[in-house]
Parts: C-alpha cells; structure tokens; sequence
C-alpha cells in the first residue's frame, strides 16, 4: 500500500500550509530569539522571505507535477510488502493517469476504495466488460494469495478507472524510507523540517 510523500494523505493545501507555518515556528526556536534581535528586523525579514520562497518553490513543483501527469499523487510510496518482489516497502513510485491510455491486464494500478483513507498499488489481474460496454476490472497483490475482492467497499467485485488515481511508471527503491520514518514517528518529521529550515537560513546568511 502507497500514501504520496506527505503520505497518510500521500495534505496538499491546508497540510502544507500548517506545515509551513510549524516550520518558521521551529525555525525560530532553534536558531533563539536572541540571534534573532541581534540579526536586526530587516534580516530576520529577508532569511524568513528566503525560507518562504523556498517552501513556495516546492509547491510550485508539485503542482506542475499534478498537471503534468494529470494525477493528484504523481508520486507514492510503497508502504507494505504486498506488491514483493516487484516493489518493496519504502520504494518511490513515479505514476501518471493520462484517461486516453486503456487499463491492461498486468498493469501496476493506485486506486481509492471507498471508506478507505489510503489508497493501494497492485497489479491488474482481470478485466471484464460489462453488457453496457463498462470496462471493468480485478487486482491483486503480487505477494497476496488472495485477489483484492476481500479489500473492495461492501457489495463492490470490481474497480472502475474512475476509482484509479495513478499508473506505475517508474520506481526509485528504498527512497521512500524517509517518509514513513516520518510517518511513523511525528516528532522525527518536524525536527527535520526544522533543520532543514535551520540549513537554509544559515546559508543564505554565509
């Protein structure tokens, strides 16, 4: 099972900003407020406008992802073994969900189940097309046993491509280990995100 980088929802408006402002919070904390004073007010202004630009410019990014690739995850992160030996957990996933492309059979699919938060990557084991020309289809973990009908919203044996958020591109292993590492431990993320904030402050300085 995937989540996109800020995982546990792969979050991308009122999540960044919350996150945003954490971050100038901590930022503030670490380097002290008496650093603070004696950088003077102009260029406390000038490292927060710096940092600020900086977040700004990764949104920005993202969001040229989003349009790129027409999907509002471009990129996931395995989080269970299911899909073993293809995908591990911690790998990165590059997907796109382009609507003219047709969904084959083998094909490594993200879809959302309703009632479901995070949403699952396996693959597509079977098509079927119903009598009103619905093209219809099962999946399946690549380590699973089972196919994916006991994981379905009660009274659902298929998926849709209207349930489908992304299509498996490319994958970088064991880049995602950070993100659940975050995921996993809260307190982990923001220090991060404060040193982070820390580093650029601190460069812009030099």
């Amino acid at each position: 099972m995937p989540s996109p980088l800020t995982d546990r929802k792969f979050e991308i408006s009122c999540s960044n900003f919350l996150i945003t402002i954490a971050l100038i919070k901590n930022v503030i904390e670490t380097i002290g407020l008496g650093d603070l004073l004696r950088l003077g007010f102009r260029r406390v202004l000038y490292q927060v406008l710096c940092l600020v630009m900086v977040v700004s410019t990764a949104l920005m990014i993202w969001k040229s992802l989003i349009v790129a690739t027409c999907t509002e995850s471009p990129i996931v992160v395995v989080l269970s073994g299911a899909m073993e030996p293809s995908f591990n957990r911690g790998d990165l996933l590059m997907l796109n969900n382009y609507q003219s492309e047709p969904i084959r059979v083998g094909e490594i699919v993200v879809f959302k189940i309703r009632g479901r938060e995070i949403p699952i990557i396996h693959r597509v084991l079977r098509i079927h097309e119903d009598k009103n020309g619905t093209v219809k289809f099962l999946t399946k973990g690549d380590n699973n046993i089972v196919d994916d009908r006991g994981l379905y919203a009660d009274g659902q044996f298929w998926l849709e491509k209207k349930d489908v958020i992304g299509r498996a591109k490319g994958f970088v292993p064991y880049v995602g280990m950070v993100t659940i590492a975050m995921n996993d431990y809260p307190k982990l993320k923001y220090l991060m995100l404060a040193l982070l904030g820390f580093f650029v402050l601190e460069n812009r300085e030099n």
